[in-house]
């Protein structure tokens, strides 16, 4: 099955308004950038947003969020998005704060069809206690606060209950991939992408590089093509698009490139 779109508009062009989203990246690297630019583009807001963070200003998720058009993010952390932040304290955004690696196994549990999950991350904290402000006041005080999860006790050590993770779509950047949506990701941008894309039920996929089936090799595909439904090739210059949070060089470096 040919799952190429034409262009990023196209594969993004049935994303209502209210939709939940799980997508890929790690601060700046891996982020779907032009999905996120298209998504942006077609005007749909509401959005209930899972990633690991939520870009950052003017950048990756930044761009939907500067503009309203998310309403709730499920991630890790607030990042470098000062505009996050405002949000999140003024009252206009609803955050649930997750572990990293709770949210990474949320997202790989949804995928992979498990409901939930016992996890020692967040025992005898407001994780497990509930009172996390999710959702603040313009006063500053709390509107919704996270509820107490279910504790308990395997061979003498305590567990919280954590649920698995499933959206409506997902976004991903791939390095290479087929038209079968058999992907490969590059290095650091392995991040969330392939559990991203396991959590959603359609999984709209960037790719860098577009080769035939056949080309990847088995034991190189790092996410199987049962779980892509569409397939967007990158230009040479979108592919090349690429930046970082903070860029730092020893003062007698003056050899080699920085790569995002």
């Amino acid at each position: 099955m040919d799952k190429v779109r034409a262009n990023a508009a196209e594969a993004v062009a049935d994303i209502p308004d209210g939709a939940s989203l799980a997508v890929g990246g790690f601060g700046l690297s891996g982020i779907p950038g032009v999905l996120i630019q298209a998504l942006h583009a077609q005007g749909t807001t509401g959005l209930e947003v899972v990633s690991n963070n939520c870009g950052v200003d003017g950048r990756g998720l930044g761009v939907l969020l500067a503009h309203g058009r998310i309403a709730r993010v499920t991630g890790g952390y607030v990042g470098e998005n000062k505009e996050f932040a405002r949000q999140y304290l003024s009252g206009e955004l609803e955050v649930e704060l997750v572990p990293q690696g709770t949210l990474a196994e949320r997202l790989r549990a949804g995928g992979a069809g498990i409901p939930a999950f016992y996890t020692p991350a967040g025992v005898g904290t407001q994780v497990a206690r509930g009172g996390l402000p999710w959702r603040y006041r313009p006063d500053g005080t709390v509107a919704v606060a996270s509820p107490p999860k279910e504790t308990r006790d395997f061979a003498g050590r305590t567990y919280v209950l954590e649920h698995g993770i499933t959206t409506d779509f997902a976004l991903v950047r791939a390095w290479r991939g087929d038209r079968h949506g058999n992907l490969v990701f590059r290095k650091s941008a392995a991040n969330f992408n392939p559990l991203a894309a396991m959590a959603g039920g359609i999984a709209v996929a960037e790719v860098e590089e577009l080769v035939e089936p056949g080309a990847l090799s088995p034991d190189e595909i790092h996410l199987p093509g049962v779980f892509v439904q569409r397939i967007v090739v990158l230009t040479p210059a979108e592919a090349a698009d690429k930046q970082i949070e903070h860029l730092s060089l020893s003062a007698s470096s003056t050899r080699g490139t920085v790569r995002a």
